[in-house]
C-alpha cells in the first residue's frame, strides 16, 4: 500500500486573538485511500480530532498511561502483592505462605527444571518465584527482629 503524506494543522482552543501561537503542525503517513476519504473533511480535521479525544477519553498530555491490569503477572506475584498491599503486621509476615495452587505450580516448575524441559517463559516464571522467595525471607527476618 503506497502511503501519502498528509499535513494536518491542529488548532488548540485559542484563549486570545493570537491563534498562531496556539498552532501545532502534525505530519502523518496515511494510505492514498484514506487521504482521498479525508480530503473533503480537511477543514474539520482539528475539530474531529478534539471530538475523538473527548469521546475516547484519551489523555491529552504527554504523561504515559500506566497499565494496571495484572493478567500477565504470575499468580505468585499477584498473591504476594495482594498480601503486601494490605500492610500486614510483622506476625502476619512471619506466618505468610502462598496458596496451595501456587505451591503446586512451583512444584511443577521445579520438576520441569530438574528434567530440563522448561520453556523460556517457564524459566522466567521460576525466576520470579526465586526472587519473591528471597524477598519474603528478608521480610520475615526483619519482621522477626521487630517482634
Amino acid at each position: 500500500m503506497k502511503g501519502s503524506k498528509a499535513i494536518i494543522r491542529i488548532k488548540d482552543k485559542p484563549d486570545s486573538a493570537d491563534e498562531e501561537s496556539h498552532m501545532a503542525e502534525l505530519t502523518i503517513q496515511i494510505s492514498d485511500e484514506l487521504a482521498q476519504r479525508l480530503e473533503p473533511l480537511q477543514n474539520r480535521l482539528p475539530e474531529l480530532l478534539w471530538q475523538l479525544l473527548d469521546v475516547a477519553n484519551l489523555p491529552t498530555n504527554s504523561q504515559p498511561t500506566i497499565k494496571t491490569e495484572t493478567t500477565d503477572i504470575p499468580a505468585v506475584y499477584q498473591e504476594v502483592l495482594d498480601f503486601l498491599i494490605k500492610r500486614p503486621t510483622p506476625e502476619e509476615i512471619i506466618t505468610f505462605k502462598v496458596s496451595p495452587q501456587v505451591q503446586t505450580r512451583l512444584s511443577e516448575l521445579l520438576e520441569k527444571n530438574r528434567s530440563a524441559t522448561l520453556s523460556p517463559m517457564e524459566l522466567a516464571e521460576l525466576d520470579v518465584y526465586e526472587q519473591l522467595e528471597h524477598m519474603m525471607i528478608l521480610l520475615k527476618a526483619r519482621a522477626l527482629k521487630r517482634d
